[in-house]
């Protein structure tokens, strides 16, 4: 396997080029944004709750701003207040400092990250991680070790879903026999990507019967998707001849239980880091974690929740997607955020994701960044071992 790809200057992640989902918050009530000063200490704040978890104070937001002009203790707590009045900060406690809310990180990222572009030392180490094992790799260890890497580079939950079988599109089956009544189905979808089941029948096929099904299915079926294939047996079903000709009557069976598993089409995915949230002051509450936890732990569930990010902003090819705190709809992701990008093998018409989920206390600027170039990255390694099989 090659080494990754150089950079090729900064990334185009600025919001007009970048997609950071997400409802576009009405600050406030009427309010106005806040102003360049109001943005300053906003950010200021934000970039120092990250690094402590704890309420920011103005006295600590004022030793940051010693020598500005026109920022003296009083100004910053005066503006502090204006923006928790406009809803991006709120007091979690009387006597405490602020802490950003929802709409304040929102805000932020939609406003405030400008021109991103990753750094050296991520482009060092995702390089090292990819490049690593010259050796070809199969497209599954290629999306495992991706969400390890994203795990550590994070210090939170790397995901990698594969692209949903169901969408893809078929190049090719087979169907080798096993023992008691049990099948292989070898599926090949496009770009060469090999997808391997066992489905159990009631009735015993000999070998010819099941390469002459495979051959009117590669001739009938290749280049349409699963789903698509789907459908027209389930129409064949409902058609008398299917009653009278053997080759459609096995043609029915074998290929709708091949396929009929929503579960088993709509990807595979690959998850890393799990542990590190335990780790997190943000998620103290033990019943929300059980939540969370539950929610990571279930695939279907977990897929759902991912395509739903990716498909909220239809307009964004390609681009980043970033839900923060109650903007996801799933009740146990209400305090995380999620930072993903697609990703497609090839010319495949499936889209896979990629994915980090962590607090909403999360490096937002280097996270976008490197979830974007990790997306790209991991197409283009795929693409590149599936050429050369």
């Amino acid at each position: 396997m090659g080494s990754i790809p150089p950079a090729s200057g900064p990334l185009q992640t600025h919001r007009d080029k970048m997609s950071v989902l997400g409802p576009n918050p009405k600050v406030g009530k009427g309010s106005n944004f806040p102003d360049s000063r109001g943005q300053t200490i906003l950010t200021a704040i934000i970039n120092e709750h990250f690094v402590t978890g704890e309420p920011v104070g103005s006295k600590t937001v004022a030793e940051k701003f010693a020598n500005a002009s026109g920022l003296s203790s009083a100004t910053i707590r005066s503006v502090m207040g204006e923006l928790e009045e406009l809803g991006l900060l709120e007091q979690p406690h009387t006597s405490a400092g602020r802490v950003p809310t929802d709409i304040g990180y929102r805000f932020f990222v939609d406003n405030l990250l400008g021109v991103l572009s990753i750094s050296n030392d991520d482009l060092h180490r995702i390089g090292g991680e990819f490049g690593l094992n010259e050796k070809a790799e199969t497209p599954d260890r290629l999306m495992e070790r991706t969400s390890q890497l994203l795990s550590a580079l994070s210090n939170n939950v790397g995901i990698v879903v594969s692209p949903s079988l169901a969408n893809d599109r078929l190049q090719h089956i087979e169907f080798v026999n096993l023992s008691d009544n049990r099948i292989l189905v070898v599926l090949v979808s496009a770009p060469n990507i090999v997808h391997n089941r066992i489905i159990r029948l009631n009735v015993a096929l000999s070998k010819d019967e099941l390469e002459r099904t495979a051959n009117y299915l590669n001739a009938e079926f290749a280049g349409k998707s699963l789903s698509e294939i789907r459908a027209e047996i389930l129409k064949l079903m409902h058609e008398e001849k299917a009653l009278f000709d053997k080759l459609l009557q096995t043609a029915v069976i074998l290929c709708s239980q091949s396929i009929e598993d929503d579960e088993n089409s709509a990807g595979e995915v690959f998850i890393d880091g799990t542990s590190n949230i335990l780790t997190k002051s943000d998620f103290a509450d033990l019943e929300r974690l059980r939540e969370l936890l539950s929610t990571i732990g279930e695939k279907s569930r977990l897929i759902q929740v991912l395509n739903e990010c990716i498909a909220r902003d239809t307009s964004a090819q390609g681009g980043v997607q970033v839900v923060i705190g109650s903007e996801n709809r799933t009740p146990s992701l209400r305090n995380c955020t999620l930072i993903s990008a697609p990703y497609r093998i090839g010319n495949s018409s499936a889209i896979g994701t990629l994915s980090v989920l962590g607090p909403t206390r999360i490096e937002y600027a280097r996270m976008i960044s490197i979830v974007s170039y990790v997306a790209r990255t991991l197409e283009k390694m795929m693409s590149r071992e599936i050429s050369n099989n």
